[in-house]
């Protein structure tokens, strides 16, 4: 957080840069979020994000971003501009660097949603989390909003019909395949997720029953469960979150840590019936469209091998 006085300073240089600079269209745009209500005096030219998943959406949409996080970039993101400005890390926002840019828009979400409070003061800001117990209902209406806002209304339209087809695809080839369970892994330790993670669309909206009925999801190794709790669940399916390789510290370090006799045990792995969720569309930008499109693609290529 940037002093008091730091912050009131860029936040009138902003705010007159702002009003001076000009935005295409005349008319007011207001964008209801999780933290409020942001007015936009126009179609927003310059935008900042400071979510991967934000970033996810717009390129969809086909709309240029000036400014992107740091760190965490994935790698299934192939179109991220070399000269985009880094804005600072997923959690941490460079403020000056935000207000020097003289943007018309400010994108925070999930890690960055905090940020909203000193944003919001600097230059139009709009928080877009998504509540992990309905993704892709939340996906769904941050593409409606960000085609509303840039006026990509059909464009908009467009993807998410594309997104209810395949989720569509997806639950009718998950029908009556069994459990699932939902695995991560973290510095060598197994945790579950549940219907409250970052994954829960596995079993909210594709309808694949949990293995496991009672889940405490954490942040990042889910609930910790024991090899021998596995075994014990059994589920018939086992999809896996490698958070080492999502944030960059390793790969392939989940297939090693659950490749121990007691998990070969399960039905999952006698029947093969084991799927590897890309791991940065799973754990940094489960709320992207082409991210969560890509993984339902994995899922329907596990469930119909």
């Amino acid at each position: 957080m940037i002093p008091l006085r730091l912050t009131r300073a860029i936040a009138a240089s902003a705010l007159a840069v702002f009003l001076s600079a000009g935005v295409v269209g005349a008319q007011e745009i207001k964008v209801t979020h999780p933290q409020g209500e942001t007015v936009l005096p126009g179609v927003p030219q310059k935008v900042l994000v400071q979510d991967w998943a934000a970033f996810d959406n717009l390129q969809a949409l086909g709309v240029a971003v000036a400014g992107v996080p740091a760190s965490n970039a994935p790698s299934y993101l192939k179109d991220i501009p070399a000269d985009a400005l880094q804005i600072g890390s997923l959690f941490e926002p460079d403020f000056e660097g935000i207000a020097a840019a003289r943007a018309d828009l400010y994108i925070v979400a999930g890690r960055s949603a905090k940020a909203y409070a000193t944003a919001k003061d600097i230059l139009p800001t709009v928080d877009l989390t998504v509540d992990n117990t309905s993704i892709v209902v939340g996906v769904q209406g941050n593409l409606t909003k960000l085609g509303e806002i840039f006026g990509l209304e059909a464009k908009a339209s467009e993807l998410n019909a594309s997104l209810d087809a395949k989720v569509a695809e997806v639950r009718a080839a998950a029908e009556g395949k069994g459990t699932a369970l939902v695995l991560v892994t973290n510095a060598g330790k197994v945790g579950v997720y549940g219907p409250d993670s970052r994954v829960a669309w596995l079993y909210n909206e594709i309808g694949m029953p949990a293995a496991m009925s009672k889940v405490d999801d954490g942040d990042h190794g889910g609930d910790t469960v024991s090899f021998e709790y596995i075994l014990e669940m059994n589920p018939d399916w086992l999809f896996v979150v490698d958070r080492d390789a999502g944030v960059g510290e390793s790969t392939g370090s989940a297939a090693a840590v659950l490749d121990n006799e007691l998990v070969n045990q399960t039905n999952a792995i006698k029947n093969k019936h084991i799927v590897y969720l890309d791991p940065q569309a799973a754990y940094i930008t489960m709320h992207g469209y082409s991210g969560l499109m890509l993984m339902l693609d994995q899922v329907l290529a596990g469930l119909k091998a």
